[in-house]
């Protein structure tokens, strides 16, 4: 990634400085986003052998459901049939991609492929727990396989109520995507399903959080389903500035975007809609059993909350969000209280008989979607066990899954991303 595209964007407006910092930190949100899906999509694709190549089926009940991605063009979804004893079985990836805030962030985002399938591969390949190969993808691979398009900016819960009549177009209907792919996934053998994984990466790792319980109820109740989410935990935390930064960035989201009727009842009713959006304060109402695959030093979150660039105007902290080992013994220490308040968080979780988690000391963000870190022979371990290992034993309930790294730099076998390198 150049480093230019981490140089905070300038708006050629007046804002007040709340306007400021939620601007700022929204267009980086984006642009981080898309340069990390860039990122990623060449080492994944040059890490292992070739695969299929999967064609984007658009919703064929879109028009007549009224789902669309914000630029009103058609949602839809890559999908690789099972085969062999994964024939019943399914296993759907929900794409992540950030969100959209405002009026001139969304309008970007119809610019690209998160908030348009006119942008989007109309062939993709897939990777890690996609994979087909049984040595990349060990328990998975001859499953029915889903990638789910990201194209709303709300993590697939909008509602269209809460679009605009003032000659903005924009269309919120996340929720309704989400109901709308269901229903088309069901109608084509989903709804005989006998196992199911309901996994996503960053927004999408949200999105299956948010969608849990949703998933278990409309799958037969003799079917062992679960949810995977990866990179997903988005913390409530101020950033070095002392600013609710991503607080006040999900208030708007979910303002915006009509969200508050897809988030948890129960949460709903004892705090302010926005705060329901940060997974810490209902994931412990989650009825399904829920797997965590989470870094320690999460670099989005670690770009985007925690030193959003509002919150460093000297750009001291420029080298160290680039690559963790550029970290100063000061920043570093930061970093181990942002560690720390992750698993401060994830106690209650922890404790959880039927949860899993994978929380290892790695500097990256996503990392179930590229076989490089699910499952190769050069994956990040914990405890002799790779991301894709840890999984399917807590998923097939073949031993307890729990996995807690040391803090960085004790894992050699750690991935960590480098965005000093083009």
């Amino acid at each position: 990634m150049a480093n230019h595209r981490f140089q905070c964007l300038k708006w050629w407006r007046k804002l007040t400085r709340r306007e400021w910092t939620i601007a700022l930190a929204s267009l980086a949100i984006l642009i981080f986003t898309l340069s990390f899906i860039s990122h990623s999509n060449r080492y994944s694709n040059n890490s292992m052998t070739p695969n299929d190549l999967i064609p984007f089926t658009p919703l064929s009940n879109a028009q007549q459901k009224s789902a669309f991605c914000l630029d009103g063009s058609l949602p839809g979804y890559h999908l690789q049939k099972g085969f062999g004893s994964g024939s019943d079985k399914w296993v759907l990836h929900i794409e992540g991609g950030g969100w959209c805030n405002s009026i001139e962030t969304c309008s970007f985002r119809q610019t690209t492929k998160l908030g348009s399938s006119r942008f989007m591969e109309h062939e993709v390949q897939f990777f890690g727990i996609l994979s087909s190969d049984p040595s990349q993808n060990p328990d998975f691979f001859d499953w029915n396989k889903v990638k789910i398009r990201y194209c709303d900016g709300g993590s697939f819960s909008g509602h269209p109520d809460s679009e605009f009549k003032n000659g903005t177009e924009f269309f919120f209907r996340g929720q309704v995507i989400w109901e709308a792919v269901m229903d088309e996934l069901l109608s084509i053998g989903l709804s005989n399903a006998k196992k199911a994984l309901l996994s996503g990466c960053s927004a999408g790792g949200l999105a299956t959080l948010i969608h849990c319980d949703d998933f278990r109820e409309i799958l037969p109740k003799d079917a062992n389903v679960k949810c995977l989410v990866d990179a997903g935990f988005f913390l409530n935390e101020k950033d070095v500035a002392g600013s609710p930064t991503i607080e006040r960035f999900y208030q708007d989201v979910v303002n915006l975007q009509g969200v508050a009727k897809s988030l948890k009842k129960d949460c709903t009713s004892r705090l302010e809609p926005y705060k329901c959006f940060f997974p810490q304060e209902f994931i412990s109402n989650i009825k399904t059993p829920v797997f965590l695959v989470q870094p320690g030093y999460d670099f989005w979150q670690i770009q985007n909350i925690l030193v959003p660039c509002s919150s460093d105007p000297h750009r001291s902290w420029f080298r160290c969000k680039l690559n963790i080992n550029n970290c100063n013994s000061k920043q570093l220490e930061v970093l181990q209280d942002f560690r720390n308040s992750l698993l401060k968080t994830l106690y209650g979780f922890h404790k959880n008989p039927e949860g899993g988690m994978f929380i290892n000391s790695c500097f990256i963000h996503c990392q179930t979607w590229v076989t490089e870190t699910w499952h190769s022979p050069r994956s990040p371990k914990i405890n002799n066990k790779t991301i894709a290992e840890a999984v399917g034993d807590w998923y097939f309930n073949r031993e307890e899954a729990k996995h807690i790294d040391c803090p960085f730099p004790c894992n050699p076998t750690c991935y960590h991303m480098n965005f000093t390198q083009g």
